[in-house]
């Protein structure tokens, strides 16, 4: 195969010696000898000749296409650390007992910006801290745990920036997923 290749390449090179060759002498050459040129380019010829842009040519050939840009929003709401918790605590009336909870009237949605932390409950339910001072209990599907939330969970903001049952899921950070089921106040029991 090298052979082959040696041959040919040496053939190519011979090439134009032959060429000039058989080409017949220039007339009015220098003491007779034969001069052999190679034909010269009409630059004139290559100017009138339109440039083509390759990239114009492609632009032209499509179609024009409608591009949608969309905005999509997440917010993270962390857990509270446990002093801010038990200063949101402090402001109630102090009591020997520790004070009970029960869950009072259903809520639908609650703002997001209200929210200021969360505590993971017991089962499949996580308590939201919210900024005027009350507690929500939100209970999530029953395939999830409380316990996945524990550092807190992300949700994607909706055009009226609130958390809605049966409408928005909250995601933790390890990245399960889960629809909130229902949202109950919850109150102060006094004994």
């Amino acid at each position: 195969m090298s052979s082959l290749f040696a041959l040919t390449a040496s053939a190519t090179l011979l090439l134009p010696i032959a060429v000039g060759a058989a080409l017949p002498a220039e007339s009015g050459s220098a003491a007779g000898h034969e001069r052999w040129s190679a034909p010269q380019c009409d630059a004139a010829a290559l100017q009138d000749e339109p440039k083509i842009n390759p990239l114009s040519t492609l632009r032209a050939s499509q179609t024009a296409r409608q591009v949608r840009i969309e905005q999509r929003v997440v917010v993270r709401i962390a857990p509270r650390p446990p002093a801010a918790r038990q200063n949101m605590l402090a402001e109630l009336p102090q009591r020997a007992i520790a004070p009970r909870f029960e869950e009072a009237r259903k809520e639908k949605c609650v703002p997001l910006d209200g929210i200021a932390g969360v505590q993971t409950g017991s089962g499949n339910r996580l308590v939201l801290f919210l900024r005027d001072q009350r507690m929500i209990s939100v209970n999530l599907d029953k395939s999830c745990r409380a316990r996945d939330f524990y550092s807190g969970f992300y949700v994607e903001k909706n055009k009226d920036g609130r958390l809605c049952v049966d409408r928005d899921k909250l995601q933790s950070r390890t990245g399960v997923r889960c629809e909130v089921e229902a949202m109950r106040q919850l109150v102060q029991v006094s004994e």
